[in-house]
């Protein structure tokens, strides 16, 4: 069994941003979306970079992350990245990586009910903004 907390940022991130995307797949299927272009244009108010870096300022802004996971949202959006994003700047783009990281975390470490509690988090807070 591998120490997944031992996991470089990106390596997290790469996780996180397929789980991520799953939970709100899932839930815009529930929700009755079903037009693929529909879905598609939808997902993206949850998984672009813009989405993501808004959603993990505002869990940091409202102090609901532990220590332990403020510091993997770190190591992910510190983390020397030789992509970038297409639509985001790369601030914007780090950040997001850091909100993939500490998903990618969660999940590895098998974190669910906590990984779920924050996507319950991010859907509320993003269905909010429309």
């Amino acid at each position: 069994m591998r120490d997944h907390t031992q996991l470089n940022g990106l390596a997290l991130a790469y996780v996180g941003d397929a789980i991520y995307e799953i939970y709100i797949r899932d839930y815009l299927v529930e929700e009755g979306l079903t037009k693929p272009n529909q879905l598609h244009r939808t997902a993206t108010h949850y998984v672009s970079a813009k989405a993501q870096a808004m959603l993990i300022q505002a869990m940091l802004a409202e102090n609901l992350l532990t220590g332990e996971e403020e510091l993997f949202y770190k190591r992910g959006r510190n983390a020397k990245s030789h992509t970038s994003a297409k639509n985001a700047d790369i601030t914007t783009y780090r950040v997001a990586t850091g909100f993939e990281s500490l998903m990618g975390y969660l999940h590895l470490t098998k974190q669910t009910t906590r990984l779920e509690e924050l996507v319950g988090w991010c859907i509320e807070k993003v269905g909010e903004q429309k």
